[in-house]
This record gives C-alpha cells, structure tokens and sequence, in this order.
C-alpha cells in the first residue's frame, strides 16, 4: 500500500507542491528564528564578557547566596593582597592572572593634555580585554600602551615618552596619603557576579562631571614620565563609553591611585588563563586556586559567566526575541495547515475512482485511512527538510555578509539541536493533522459513489458545535491577554505582580491568549467572513455580469470562502503584526534610549574656558552646544537624606532643550525654579522632593569632600569637586520640577539646572564648567569616533577636562534595535509569499471544484474575458475583506505584544502604521489578482464539451 501511494504522490506532485512550499516556508522560518535567537545571545554575551578579554575562569564574588551587609562590605573592601595572584601564577595550569583594576589619569605631551581610561597590563596580551594594535602591552615599569585616538590626540607613537597623572596622585602627593583610593582609580565594574555587563562609569571620576582642583597644581607638575610601548583598540565595545582603555604598568597604576603599594589596591574581579586542553587537569587546577581565595570568592568559568549573561537577558533560559519570533512562526504555520488541508481535501475528492478501485481489490478503510497519513507525513518530512535547510542557509548568508555587522552587531552561525528537531517535529505533526480530515473522507468512499461526476461543492451548514468552540476559544483568549496585560500593568506600576517572578509565564499567556482568539477566529470564519463577503460583494456585484457570477460564488460555498479567506488572513495578520511590533519597537526603545542617555557628549573641567567650548561647538559632527558654570552644592530630599548635587547654571530650557534628549514641554527654568532629575544617579531611585529645596555650599561642603579625597565617593555616590571656596556658606532655596533625564553627570546623586542669573549675580559662585553636546554624526558625514577624538583636541591644553560619550553607548544600542528592524522587514517578506502562496493554492483548487460549473456558465454564453474577471474579483473580494480584518487583528496583536515586550523598557508607543498596512493591502490584492491568473488561465482554457465530459 505504501509503494501505491509513492506513486500516487508522483502522480500528483504538481498538487503538492504549493502545500511543500508552504511547509518549507514555515519551517524555514521556524529554524531561521531559532537561529537568529542563538546568533543574539551569542553575540549579547560576547559584548557583555567583553571586558573577560581572554580569560577563561574568572575569581568574583560568590552570587546567588544570602550575603548579609557585613559580607558585602567585606567583599568589596578587598585588596589585591588578598588574592596572593604570586601563588595563583605560580599554580600548576595558571598561565597568567590579571587584577581587574581600572580608574581615569591625564596624559600630557608638551601642552596637549587628554584623558583616558587606563586598566591593568597582564603578562600576556591575550587576557586583555583590548587589543594591542601596535608595539607590546607594559611588561616592566613605568610603561603605557595608549588608545590609539589618545596617541593622536597628543601627537605619540610608540617609544615616545609622557606623563601621566592623577586626581587621587595630587591629592596623595599634597597629603603624603598614599592609603590609596577606591573612586578615581576603582574596580573594573563593568562585570558583575554573574558576569554580566553593568559598568556605567558610576564609580569614577571621568564619567562625567567636573572635578575641579584649586589651580595651583597640574598634571604636568607632579605627574609621572612613563614609555609608551604600544597601542590599543576596543574592537569589542567594553570601554565605548571612555573611547577605548589604556594599559599602564602596575607601578603607574599604583601610583596613579594614591598608593605606594599594587597589593594594596582594591579588587574584587581577577581574571585567569587557565589550561584547559584537559577538563580534568582544568578542574584540578581551579580547586587549588579556589583554596588561596578569601571567603566568599570562587572560581567561574568563562562559560559559566556566557551563559549566566544569556540567562540573564532572557526568561526560563529561552530568549524573549526568540519566542516573539516563535510566535509568529508558528502562525505562519497555520497558514501552512491550511493550505494542506485544503490540498489533500481535493486530492482525496479527485482520487475518489482510484481510492474505490483499491477498495474494490480488496483495501480496507484503515489502509486508506493510513495511506493518506502516510502520503502526508513524507511530504511533510521531506518538505520539513528543505525548509530547515534553507533557514540555515539563509542565517549563514546573512552572518556571512556583513549586513548585521554593519548594524553593530557581530553574528555567527550558532546551530543547535532545537533548530532541526523543532521545525522538523512542528512541520510532519502539522502536515498530518492537517490531512486526518481528508483520511476520513477518504474512507467513506464507496465504490457505487466514486464512478458519479465529481461534484466538490459544500453545501453543508456550518455546526453549533464548531459556534460553541469558537466562542470558548475566543473568551479564553480574550481572558487570558486581559490577565497578562493586569499583570504587566501592576508590574510597571510597582505593586505586587505574578510578572515579577514569573514574566516568562505571563508572556506566554499573552501569547496563547492571541494563538487562542485567532484560532477561536479562524474556525469561526464559516459563520462571520461569508457574512462580510456579502456585505461588501454586494455593492461589488453592482458593476457587471463578472461581479454578479463572482459575488455569488462566494455565497454558494461558505467553507470554501472560510478556508481562502483564513489563509489570506493569517498572512495579512502576521505581517500587520510584525510591522506594528516593529515600528512600536523602533519608538518604545528609540524614547527609552533618550531618557537613559539624556546628552550625548560631555565635556567638563575646572579649567575648561569659553573659547575651547567655542572652538569644539565648531567641531564637524557636533549638532548644538551649551557652555555652562557649574558648582558643587548639597541639599536634603523630603525623606532627610544628604545628596550631592552639581548645579548647573543656564539661559532658560529652550537652551537645554537643545541638547537634552528628553520631553521638557511644559518646563520652565526661572529666578525661583530649579529642573532636577527624576532619579538618583548613585541609587537609581525616585528622588522624593519637598515643595522646595535648598542647596548649600561652603566650608563645611569643601572640608567634607576633603575627608573622602580629591576622587573619593561619599555615601551618597558623590565625587569631590573642591569647590574653591575660602569660607562661608552658600545657599540656594528654590521650587523643584522633576524631569526623567539621565547620565549628564553620573558620579552626582543628581544634576540641577537652574536659570544662570544665580551665577552671574554673585550667588552663586562656579567651581567649573560643563559643556552638554548633541552629537549628528551620521548627518555631518563623519565617524562617531572621529567626533570624540576632535572635541578631546579642542581641550588637550586643560589638563582637568574630561571628555565622556554616552552617545557611544546610545548608538550601540541603536544599532542593534535598526539590526532587528532589518529582520523583521526580512520576516514581513516571508509572510508575504506565504500569504500569495495560499491564495493561489486555495483559488486553484477552487478552480477545480468549479470545473463543471465553470463550463456550464461558457455554455451558456459567458466569454473568457468575463470568466477571469469573475475569478479576479472573487480574489479581490477575498484579499480585501480579509485583508482589512487582517490588518485590525495584526494591529491588536502587535499593541499587545509590543506592551508585554517592550514595557520592561519604558513607555509603550502603540503606533498605528497607515503606510505600512496600505501598502500590505496593496500588496494583497496584488497577490490576490497574481494568483487569480493560472487558475483563471486553466478555467478557459478549457472547452466548455471537454470540461463537462471530464467532470
């Protein structure tokens, strides 16, 4: 019997093909989307372990226990002492180990002066988290290997000579302290336990804001003269927001922290290069390094730390982008089903004489029953295949190209088991359900029926059973997406929500809620799209002869006019969908963005001067500037809490407004008014506000910030800024309008903005000066990069100004939002062919169904002309009404997802694109008209006598 149904297949392998396409199709996408979820994840972990460099096992605080205060304090009050790195080297299998300790110096040539970041060297340069693009990292002392744009900025190559210099040194080198210091020169926090990516510039001095000195003191005097032995790039992104890391020689570091002694500075992060050529000789090696560890540190390797970051982004291990993508797969899917059920409908009904010649030879309804399923399940298998095989291969060539890379995001081809066995899987079990219909069928044809006239018209009533079911389905979405949507709802408002603990569930409940209404929809389909064919096909019919025949075609088979109608529909939904979680996307995150990095470029100093802020405002890239006086002054939040504040003198909002990437409508800034932040920059907190605050500065402000050191953080998380004053005491009382605006000066509890009439009056005095820029790279036709390196030009002569770019980071995000906005136009693409795929399979078998009925109406005088316009406007009727349905249900959809998804993230824009969903109207009916051509190509074809005799 199988053997009989291998050529069957072959016979009508015509048939099959468009239900093959269709299942290739879905299954590639199946597979392209588990691929595309491994390339994210493998390419979010790469950039959050960046700063790993090449090590394979990292020693970092002990995650996921129950760590009271006394132990975190402990934990983070270590020193490099505590590790005993000479006896971790000197370990069996430890090729190298490297302290993770980073701060911000001044490097100066003649009278250039500028500002880097600067890390640790290792012995090997491949544990650097950097990359040595010329020369050699330091090995001995009083080395430096610069970042490249630093050595342009100053003029150097390697072998040239300049000095380095420091806050925390000066203040060491007045003081005679030299206990060292835990701000300027801090941990490098950019991992956390679990090896994610966290690093914010929270901790140190060149994050932001000024730090002022009193003037009597440069770097110049009593810096250290150091060799430069090499140059570095940050390939990887881990230190975009600086522009790159230097790498200094432990000596230079130590000195550079205030300290006489490398062991004494703190760490709490130290990288290894372990041999792991043997998973034993590896655990063996990590056991005896994990003995000389202080309490509370362990060993993780660096595919722990992979896959704890990967975690980290996603809920219950499996990516949030993967199952948003999933998701619409798995709809494209039930267009698949549709497509086969409707295939094996008529190959069953047009093999009713063969099917009754087997059972005349003696087939029963079992083997005809299994036949069908068979002949289904290979086609499903080998349709399943080609499909996994082309979403592997359309992944690879676009990891291949260069296209995501180009985007910002470095993809490779990840395969894992999921992305054969789930598409596969998916594929044949769709097949064969969508076929068990027709096995029925197939076994209640007799002999006596199967020698009649094939007549394939459904009359039959749609049942209160499928009305019953429809409904339940469509209340239990509807419950199911109301209850995510709660859920989500007194998440973001801060109570106590399922979504806290168990997102990914509430995820998934939206998604089942809306696989729920569309199926609840689609089965209903017989009861409500025959209604609106109606509606609308009557005021179609009113055009001729052609509308007339094809407006009542639709009304003489509802099934028919179901089955096409949803196979349209689901297509048009899921591009609909696709395109409005695109766009709300692009929205949502591009405004969450603006709020996270409020300015792009900040520039900030005590001695920073008018004319150095004139000449960078002039730099190519640099869309709008302010220049602005600046002073370090203390207030009391409504719960009594001490915050640092750097206040900010300026001419008016519509001067900020220029630069700050936030919603000021509405915002004034006046004599009696003050604009201060929503959040805390040190806790990330709400700032609880009185309905007016004072600001102090004076004495006691300067002896304060003194105790903690020129770069010290004081509990508050706010860096001392010297404020120049001689004595007496500053105050400012004025009434607060809290604004959602981020990381302008993040080593400040808070920035305030307060009209400039304070400074120039006398009441308050500038300790320095902050430049906020909007940065249009991309507009002025220069690199990022090339603008960064061009402002710190313009203050190479002011040793105490330092230059920082969030817009670095804001880009990098950017850039992978636009990488995944070019992949849902790829996916939007695909749901186009499947849809034109569908229409044409389910108006060619119609085709079929109406050959006699096709040739009576050209008997009796219709010409062929008249004949395709009736099937051209029946597939307009189909592609407009369910396109417009389509384009409703794809936008609910969209709204909801976009709000279950991107929420997390800020507030949810829920765009109605009317360009994108006219043009996939458009593109449907065009579809629509394409595919009315061979069907109508085969119904004139023809002759009238010829098609009654075969039917």
């Amino acid at each position: 019997m199988f053997s009989i149904t291998l050529k069957l297949m072959k016979k009508s392998a015509r048939m099959l093909i468009p239900a093959g396409i269709a299942i290739l199709i879905g299954t590639a996408f199946i597979a392209a989307t588990f691929l595309f979820g491994n390339a994210m994840n493998d390419a979010l972990a790469a950039q959050n372990t960046a700063q790993l460099g090449g090590a394979n096992y990292v020693i970092s605080p002990d995650s996921g226990k129950d760590l009271t205060d006394k132990d975190q304090d402990y934990i983070y009050t270590r020193t490099v002492n505590d590790f005993q790195l000479d006896r971790i080297r000197a370990t069996k299998g430890v090729k190298d180990a490297r302290a993770g300790y980073a701060g911000s110096v001044t490097v100066t040539r003649g009278n250039k002066h500028a500002s880097s970041y600067v890390i640790t060297t290792a012995t090997k340069r491949t544990l650097l988290p950097v990359t040595i693009t010329q020369g050699d990292q330091p090995a001995d002392s009083n080395e430096i290997a610069l970042t490249k744009s630093v050595a342009d900025q100053l003029g150097v190559k390697v072998g040239d000579r300049v000095t380095v210099n420091s806050q925390a040194a000066q203040y060491a080198g007045k003081t005679g302290d030299s206990a060292g210091n835990t701000g300027d020169a801090g941990d490098e926090s950019a991992q956390n336990a679990d090896g994610t990516s966290s690093h914010d510039g929270d901790s140190d001095a060149a994050s932001g804001a000024s730090a002022p000195s009193d003037g009597t003191d440069t770097a110049a005097d009593s810096g250290m003269t150091v060799r430069v032995v090499g140059l570095t790039d940050d390939p990887n992104g881990a230190y975009a927001y600086y522009g790159g890391a230097s790498v200094l020689s432990d000596n230079v570091i130590t000195a550079m922290a205030g300290s006489n002694d490398f062991g004494n500075l703190p760490v709490y992060l130290v990288y290894l290069d372990i041999d792991d050529a043997s998973d034993a000789a590896a655990a063996s090696t990590v056991k005896q390094v994990s003995t000389l560890l202080p309490k509370h540190f362990s060993v993780q390797s660096r595919a722990a730390l992979v896959k704890e970051s990967v975690k980290s982004m996603s809920s219950g291990e499996t990516s949030i982008t993967t199952i948003f993508l999933l998701s619409f797969g798995m709809l494209a899917m039930l267009v698949a089903a549709l497509v086969i059920a409707n295939t094996f409908q008529v190959l069953v009904a047009q093999r009713r004489r063969t099917l009754a010649l087997l059972r005349t030879i003696g087939a029963n309804k079992s083997q005809l029953y299994v036949s069908v399923l068979f002949e289904a399940g290979v086609l499903g298998l080998i349709a399943s295949a080609l499909g996994v095989g082309l979403g592997i291969g359309l992944m690879a060539a676009l990891c291949q190209s260069g296209l995501m890379k180009a985007t910002g995001m470095t993809m490779r081809l990840v395969l894992s088991g999921p992305v054969f066995t789930v598409p596969m899987a998916f594929g044949i079990i769709m097949t064969v359900i969508a076929s068990l219909g027709s096995a029925r069928s197939a076994t209640a044809v007799t002999p006596l029926e199967a020698l009649r006239p094939i007549e394939l018209t459904d009359t039959r009533r749609a049942g209160v059973v499928r009305a019953v079911i429809s409904m339940l389905l469509i209340v239990g979405g509807v419950a199911l997406c109301a209850f995510s949507v709660w859920q989500m709802s007194e998440k973001i408002a801060g109570r106590d929500s399922m979504a806290d603990k168990q997102y990914s569930l509430v995820l998934l409940a939206a998604i089942i809620g809306c696989a729920l209404i569309f199926l609840g929809l689609v089965l209903s389909a017989t009861f409500w799209l025959p209604v609106l064919m109606r509606g609308v096909g009557a005021l179609v019919a009113l055009a001729g002869p052609s509308a007339k025949v094809a407006h009542a075609n639709i009304q003489k088979n509802p099934r028919r006019v179901a089955a096409t109608g949803a196979a349209l529909l689901i297509g048009v939904t899921l591009v609909s969908t696709i395109a409005t979680g695109a766009a709300s996307a692009k929205q949502t995150m591009n405004e969450a963005l603006t709020t996270r990095y409020s300015v792009d470029m900040i520039a900030a100093g005590a001695d920073m001067t008018g004319k150095q802020a004139g000449e960078a405002a002039k730099v190519k890239g640099v869309q709008s500037s302010i220049y602005a006086p600046t002073r370090m002054m203390t207030m009391k939040d409504a719960d009594g809490k001490s915050l640092s504040v750097l206040v900010v003198g300026v001419d008016g909002v519509d001067a900020l407004r220029k630069v700050v990437r936030s919603d000021l409508s509405g915002v004034t800034i006046d004599g009696d008014s003050v604009l201060m932040p929503k959040y805390s920059a040190a806790t990330g907190k709400d700032i609880p506000l009185d309905k007016s605050v004072t600001f102090t500065a004076g004495a006691a402000e300067a002896q304060a910030d003194a105790a903690n050191g020129p770069s010290g953080n004081d509990a508050n998380g706010s860096a001392e800024n010297g404020n120049g004053q001689s004595g007496g005491t500053q105050t400012l009382t004025l009434k607060p309008r809290k604004v959602d605006y981020r990381r302008i000066a993040s080593n400040y509890a808070a920035v305030a903005f307060v009209d400039a009439s304070h400074f120039t009056n006398g009441g308050i005095k500038a300790d320095g000066h902050i430049m906020l820029m909007r940065i249009d790279a991309e507009g002025a036709g220069v690199a990022l990069n090339d603008v960064f390196t061009n402002v710190q030009n313009v203050f190479s002569a002011s040793a105490g100004v330092t230059v920082t770019g969030p817009v670095a980071e804001r880009t990098q995000w950017e850039t992978m939002i636009n990488g995944m906005m070019t992949l849902l136009v790829g996916l939007i693409a695909v749901a186009v062919l499947i849809a034109l795929v569908g229409v044409a399979n389910t108006l060619s078998l119609s085709v079929i169904e109406r050959t006699r009925e096709s040739a009576t109406l050209r008997a009796i005088g219709m010409t062929r002309g008249q004949l395709r316009r009736s099937l051209a406007v029946e597939a307009l009727l189909l592609s407009f009404v369910s396109g417009v349905v389509g384009v409703v249900l794809g936008t609910l959809f969209g709204w909801l997802g976009s709000y279950m998804v991107f929420s997390l993230y800020g507030d949810t824009v829920f765009p109605f694109e009317w360009a994108t969903n006219g043009v996939v109207l458009g593109v449907a009916a065009l579809a629509a008209l394409l595919a009315s051509v061979a069907p109508a190509r085969r119904a004139v074809k023809t002759p009238p006598v010829e098609a009654l005799a075969e039917a």
